[in-house]
């Protein structure tokens, strides 16, 4: 079994850091949008209106209905997790917090100017158009048996 290279998991680690937060900083998540060229406004994210509470209870939903999503699209697809579970655990939780924030399961491994804009648009919400069409997951959740860091096909992520 093949380890994941250091600067990936770091990067994972980040990425999980950035998002299991448990306060919603009142401006990192307004983005601009423009009604017309000369006015604009701004909107909050889906979460903004959420207590701490609330929105601790939308992300475990959104984090058992993304590990089942997961789990469903390895069997159907013959794909599988990589074998250093960190990762595919980090991933899940970055969908799941997106699900809650934009309201779609929007790639966490990417970087957005407009977040909102691109769950909108669908080609990076999971599985992505590249997984879908060829299966390339840059996330590295869901690998093909040639990838050299695949796990074991019968490994299911649990969530409690």
């Amino acid at each position: 079994m093949r380890t994941v290279p250091m600067y990936l998991s770091l990067a994972m680690l980040s990425i999980l850091h950035a998002t299991t937060t448990a306060f919603v900083p009142p401006t990192s998540f307004l983005t601009k949008t423009t009604t017309t060229p000369t006015t604009s406004s701004f909107q909050m994210s889906k979460d903004a209106d959420m207590t701490p509470e609330e929105r601790e209870i939308a992300v475990e939903k959104a984090l058992k209905a993304m590990t089942a999503f997961s789990n469903k699209y390895i069997a159907n697809t013959s794909t599988k997790y990589c074998s250093d579970l960190s990762i595919p655990a980090v991933v899940i939780k970055g969908l799941a917090e997106h699900k809650v924030t934009l309201g779609a399961p929007l790639c966490p491994c990417r970087y957005y100017s407009d977040k909102e804009k691109e769950a909108k648009d669908g080609f990076w919400n999971c599985p992505c158009v590249p997984m879908r069409e060829r299966h390339e997951c840059h996330c590295m959740l869901f690998l093909t048996e040639d990838n050299d860091f695949v796990g074991d096909a019968t490994v299911r992520l649990l969530f409690f």
